[in-house]
This record gives structure tokens, C-alpha cells and sequence, in this order.
């Protein structure tokens, strides 16, 4: 079934970009990749921005599940579920090299910039909606703050970083504020 087959294609981009970085994402590269022609690849994908759309639909729609699965009822989930939701890299959809490659490539490809802060605002509001409930004064800035946060904790401590070995206790230390910020009983 086709669909079968696109998510087969969309893991390989994702592979491409993780190993290869984004430059070797092509559709002549991902036909390549896919073991396909050009021809096929574009009867599944019939342009490079159908392809991006769908690359960060595919994207999302596994943070999604992984993020519900992950915090139970998102109703119940608290600020530090959230977060060290967001921490653990241990899924390719987390992987810092991932990550660093989609913000690159959002310098070069204003779609991905534009889908990708699509992504990020899902998990803002959702933040902004918890924060609000534990009663911050600023819950959209601390919102953006944590979720700054959160990002710069993988660039600066990502693998093969300067402060990789520390990661585990900024990681701590973020999750340590956040539980005594928004969390604790009222």
C-alpha cells in the first residue's frame, strides 16, 4: 500500500539527514537511498515541497504519540513530565543530530522553517496552558523560555559537545526548577 511505502521513504529522508546532514537530502538523493527511480519517488512525492510537508507531518504526528505515550493523560501530565519528555534523546525523532540538521536546514528552507514552528507551537501552547493552571504571572514568556531551554540544552550538550558530560545534570537541574516552579502543591 502506498502509505507503507511513504513512510518507508520518509524514514530513509529522516536516516539521510541524521547520518548525511541535510545537504544530502535531495529528491535524486532520497530516490537513491530508497533504492528507487526519481520517477517512483515522485509518484509518492510529486514535488520537493510535498516531500518537506510530509517529512514534518511524519515527524509530529511520531512526537505525538510518543509524547502521549510518554505522559499518560495529557491532562494529568505536569511541567516536568513535559520536559523530560523533551530531554530524553534517546529516540531518533530526539536525536540531537536530527534536531541540529532540521534547524539548519530551516536557514535554507523557509517551509521547513514555517512547519517546523508549527511543531514547536503545539508544545508551547500546551506548556503555556500547564504553566498557566500552576498560576505564573508570564506563562507564554516562561513557556518560550523553557521550551529555549530545553533546545539549548541539546546544542550545547549534544553528542560529541563540549559539555556532553554534564548533560545529565543540566538536564536535573532543569527538571529540578521546573517541578519546584510549577509543580509542587498549591
Amino acid at each position: 500500500m502506498d502509505i507503507d511505502r511513504k513512510t518507508e521513504i520518509l524514514r530513509r529522508a529522516i536516516e539521510l539527514i541524521v547520518n548525511e546532514g541535510y545537504g544530502s537530502l535531495s529528491m535524486r538523493g532520497l530516490a537513491r537511498a530508497s533504492g528507487m527511480k526519481l520517477g517512483a519517488l515522485q509518484y509518492h512525492f510529486r514535488t520537493w515541497d510535498a516531500l518537506l510537508v510530509a517529512l514534518v507531518d511524519y515527524i509530529d504526528a511520531e512526537i505525538t504519540v510518543a509524547f502521549e505515550a510518554h505522559v499518560g493523560s495529557t491532562s494529568d501530565a505536569t511541567v516536568k513530565d513535559t520536559l523530560s519528555f523533551f530531554l530524553d534523546n534517546s529516540d531518533t525523532f530526539f536525536s540531537d543530530m536530527l534536531w541540529v540538521q532540521l534547524w539548519a536546514m530551516e536557514q535554507v528552507e523557509p517551509l521547513i522553517s514555517d512547519l517546523i514552528e508549527e511543531v514547536y507551537a503545539k508544545y508551547v501552547d500546551y506548556l503555556e496552558a500547564k504553566i498557566t493552571a500552576s498560576g505564573a504571572i508570564n506563562p507564554h514568556e516562561e513557556a518560550l523560555m523553557l521550551m529555549s531551554m530545553v533546545e539549548g540544552e541539546s546544542l550545547f550538550m549534544g553528542e560529541g559537545r563540549r559539555w556532553e558530560k554534564d548533560r545529565l545534570a543540566v538536564q536535573q537541574t532543569i527538571l529540578s526548577f521546573v517541578e519546584e516552579r510549577y509543580d509542587r502543591p498549591k
